[in-house]
């Protein structure tokens, strides 16, 4: 506001280098209000949830992450339950199980793969159990976000479920969700690959 004020009123008073130092201040000014304003936005536009699941029923249970949870005085392990289901299925109605035709122990391997492609830390990979377990980090603030992915078989094939659970806060702003169409998109493209 100072600097729009000086930019209108005063453009004349204080010289090119004035005005100059006016448009940077203002143009810092501007992004520096921005960014609390944008994740406002998106705090509101998604679910106030921090867990999102492709099975809310029978969520995939993180086992070798949850000491790791405690240790750091983050959000429990537990899923939340019947709320945190019913906010997500409204936030996110298009996130469910992936089916793949591979067998299961195939269909396992393409998932690990597919993780270690998007640059998760695997910190427990069980074929016998078909559970993977992952953290990953947000860019900008380095928050640490729990993974896990159940593969089971389902007919000829197999079930693919995910869960991704931030460790602290009350809102992902929608990192969750994305992560797991992500990671499906990318599985579904190399299963297809597979054959």
């Amino acid at each position: 506001a100072v600097a729009i004020a000086a930019l209108v009123l005063g453009a004349w008073a204080i010289g090119a280098r004035g005005a100059a130092g006016a448009v940077v201040a203002l143009i810092v000014g501007g992004l520096v209000a921005f960014v609390p304003w944008h994740y406002r936005t998106v705090a509101r536009s998604v679910p106030p949830i921090d867990d999102i699941t492709t099975d809310t029923v029978h969520p995939p249970p993180f086992v070798a992450t949850v000491a790791a949870r405690a240790a750091e005085g983050g959000n429990p392990a537990a899923y939340g339950g019947a709320r945190t289901a019913a906010l997500q299925k409204r936030g996110y109605p298009d996130l469910a199980p992936l089916d793949l035709p591979q067998a299961p122990a195939e269909a396992f391997a393409l998932a690990l793969a597919t993780a270690r492609a998007e640059g998760w830390a695997i910190i427990a990979a069980d074929p016998k159990a078909g559970r993977i377990e992952a953290t990953a980090r947000s860019f900008w603030m380095g928050f640490t976000d729990d993974i896990v992915v159940r593969v089971a078989p389902e007919g000829s094939g197999s079930r693919i479920d995910m869960r991704s659970a931030s460790r602290h806060g009350r809102s992902d702003l929608g990192v969750n969700a994305a992560r797991i169409r992500a990671y499906f998109a990318a599985l579904r493209a190399r299963a297809k690959t597979a054959g």
